[in-house]
């Protein structure tokens, strides 16, 4: 028999919908149901590769964790992973079927509805419940006629809405009330309930409010679900979420190891410092523009990037190579991450356009090595270790070769015998393709070592585990599951 699905819909973008997915997830699972993730299309430069090959959202892929089985590419059959301010990445069921304009997606929906109605149908067949998250807003009325992350993907597949309000926000009542105002009245008999998410302070101050909401738009109330502190221990969907995450530079507290990370506008793969920034002898201290670098930091690390050549500029355009330099000058460490590491080389070269206009330019030179951009795209799982011999596992997402001097020092050795990554003559520079490094705890502490200090976190996955469990005892106290249960269809 075909799993029943419940969607997660909300009232804007950074409501909570994958943290509440997720908990909800584990709740389920815990009691003993088979559950599956499911979110129709994504829009996200923090991915994941699949156990099943391929590419889908990091909140995806951390929700599988949460549903206890591993991730697919049907859990997210379309992921847009934007390159510029208008264009995005298309990857269909993990796998990259070119770039398009925002214009030009809105026109591809419809031909792409089928692919997801297909990736649902395959979940169904394996669970028996299924959480959907939604994307964006479920009032972007401008947007449903060809939609098909939100109500127009509800009504193709017939399943019940869950409207989710940020009251951390402000304005949540107007935000549920006013969905309700403009929304069609087909899509309107699909919400079943609303759950305002994010609540700090005392509930019973907003027991009135989720009355109003219920009379002015006739939906039951799901839940008040105080603020889950603890979620900033798991990854981030989108880069939007990173500025109330991490520290900003110059505020470390009493920590004593000090990571700069320039916060560059295509940033992609930022939850690969998440396990240093757990620790607590570290800051991770995000850099927005508009501030310098700090002048004390002991790591700067140049995170991975969607657009490297655009973001290599934006970089120098804020002065953050020259802060770079200087840090290097002083005797500090560097660290580029992906496309950080091509950033750090003589030269990046787009012969065929795949991030833009094709040309080259110059990188920071603080490695002494080239990048041409180049099909095909790298996704795959990655494990090897060090010239210590430190195990390394984790994962690679990139377009592009890059060659030179310095990759004779390899960062690493994987498993099928290829180096990866290189590093200066000194060592005090280095980069890597590899993504999600600092979640072994070995390597972390290898890393934090060399830096200075000692790690404190003995196991970063049962951390991230009892964070799940965390948030589903969570919702369990404060969300009417039972009743989202019975409304499933």
């Amino acid at each position: 028999m075909p799993a029943r699905a419940v969607m997660l819909q909300g009232t804007g973008s950074n409501v909570g919908k994958s943290v509440l997915a997720a908990g909800l997830l584990r709740a389920l699972a815990d009691r003993g149901y088979a559950v599956r993730p499911f979110k129709p299309q994504n829009m996200s430069n923090n991915a994941a590769v699949a156990a099943d090959g391929g590419e889908i959202g990091r909140a995806q892929a951390l929700q599988a964790r949460a549903a206890r089985v591993p991730p697919s590419v049907h859990m997210n059959p379309v992921l847009l992973k934007p390159s510029s301010e208008t264009g995005a990445q298309v990857v269909v069921q993990g796998r990259v079927e070119g770039t398009a304009r925002a214009r030009e997606f809105q026109e591809a929906k419809r031909r792409l509805l089928p692919r997801v109605m297909e990736s649902f149908a395959r979940l169904r067949r394996e669970a028996e419940l299924i959480v959907v998250e939604g994307a964006g807003s479920a009032s972007e009325t401008n947007l449903r006629d060809a939609d098909i992350a939100n109500m127009g993907f509800a009504a193709a597949a017939d399943i019940p809405v869950v409207l989710v309000g940020d009251i951390d926000r402000g304005g949540v009542i107007a935000a549920l009330v006013g969905t309700r105002a403009v929304i069609a009245p087909s899509d309107e008999a699909l919400v079943a309930g609303f759950v305002v998410n994010k609540m700090r302070g005392d509930p019973s101050l907003f027991v009135d409010g989720m009355a109003e909401i219920a009379r002015r738009t006739g939906w039951p109330a799901l839940g008040l679900v105080p603020f889950f502190e603890p979620a900033r221990l798991l990854p981030a969907e989108d880069s939007y979420d990173l500025a109330e995450r991490s520290r900003p530079a110059g505020d470390a507290g009493d920590r004593r190891l000090r990571i700069a990370v320039p916060h560059l506008p295509r940033i992609a793969n930022f939850d690969d410092l998440d396990p240093l920034d757990a620790e607590p002898g570290v800051a991770v201290m995000l850099v927005e523009r508009g501030a310098p670098l700090p002048a004390d930091a002991d790591l700067v690390v140049l995170p991975g990037s969607k657009a490297t050549i655009s973001d290599l500029a934006a970089l120098r355009a804020e002065g953050w190579d020259i802060d770079i330099i200087a840090h290097r000058r002083r005797g500090g460490r560097v660290l580029g991450l992906c496309g950080g590491y091509q950033m750090l080389g003589r030269l990046v070269s787009d012969p065929d356009g795949l991030e833009g206009a094709p040309g080259s330019v110059a990188g920071l030179g603080l490695l002494d090595v080239e990048t041409v951009l180049a099909d095909p795209k790298t996704v795959a799982e990655a494990a090897g270790e060090t010239p210590d011999g430190i195990a390394l596992s984790g994962y690679e997402i990139h377009m592009g070769r890059t060659e030179g001097p310095d990759t004779a020092r390899p960062l690493h050795r994987l498993a099928d015998g290829r180096p990866d990554g290189a590093r200066s003559p000194d060592g005090r520079v280095a980069g890597t393709y590899v993504h999600g490094l600092f979640g072994g705890d070995r390597y972390r502490s290898a890393w934090l070592r060399g830096l200075g200090t000692e790690s404190t976190i003995d196991d970063h996955g049962a951390l991230v585990e009892k964070t799940l469990d965390g948030l589903a005892a969570h919702l369990e106290a404060y969300l009417d599951i039972d009743r989202l249960i019975a409304m499933a269809r």
